[in-house]
């Protein structure tokens, strides 16, 4: 009698046990990853769709920061400078930054959101742009991992992971069970073809 679900009675108690292995490392693998999976497959379908989402807000501010002068002899204080933005309301990383003369300016970056400012060094007074692109840009930079934290980079490590032991796993699983060995290996091959002929042709 064979069991439903199984590699037929004939098969060695090895591969029974490396079936039995596979099975349950794909569900749990693929429960812990459901979400991983569906973000990047809903990000990956607006990621090449930007004009769906149109272009985001922008707006400019100005004023004087109160702790002026930033300059200690020939050198910035850029902590100051950059705590003193932030007490705007900015947010993010300071992406970049730099001086001329009496003038510098920082640009702030976070998904989503930029924020570049102009700063009088001596007087104080500022000018801000501000670039909020929405929910949307905030989730496809996410995917991107751009201007994100180094602990998001970890989850995308992670998440790249258990999408290819997902993949693994599964492949594995149909090559055990013999019913579908051969179904699976046309498949497989069929789909590496057709997956490699887009590709080709998309780089060419």
């Amino acid at each position: 009698m064979t069991t439903a679900g199984r590699p037929r009675g004939g098969t060695s108690s090895l591969r029974a046990k490396l079936y039995a292995w596979a099975r349950t490392l794909h569900l749990y693998l693929s429960l812990v990853a459901f979400l991983s999976i569906l973000f990047f497959a809903v990000t990956g379908l607006t990621l090449n769709h930007p004009e769906w989402f149109g272009e985001g807000k922008v707006g400019k501010l100005s004023g004087t920061l109160p702790h002026a002068p930033y300059l200690e002899g020939e050198s910035v204080d850029w902590l100051a400078l950059a705590e003193d933005l932030r007490a705007l309301g900015l947010r993010g990383r300071v992406a970049d930054r730099g001086q001329s003369g009496d003038q510098a300016w920082l640009s702030f970056r976070a998904p989503g959101y930029g924020a570049d400012a102009q700063v009088d060094l001596k007087t104080g007074a500022y000018t801000l742009t501000l670039t909020e692109a929405g929910l949307v840009a905030v989730l496809n930079d996410l995917h991107k991992g751009r201007d994100t934290p180094s602990g998001w980079r970890w989850v995308l490590d992670l998440s790249a992971l258990f999408l290819a032991l997902v993949s693994l796993t599964g492949l594995l699983l149909s090559l055990l069970f013999r019913k579908t060995r051969k179904a699976a290996l046309l498949t497989l091959l069929s789909g590496l073809l057709l997956f490699g002929g887009l590709a080709l042709w998309a780089a060419l």
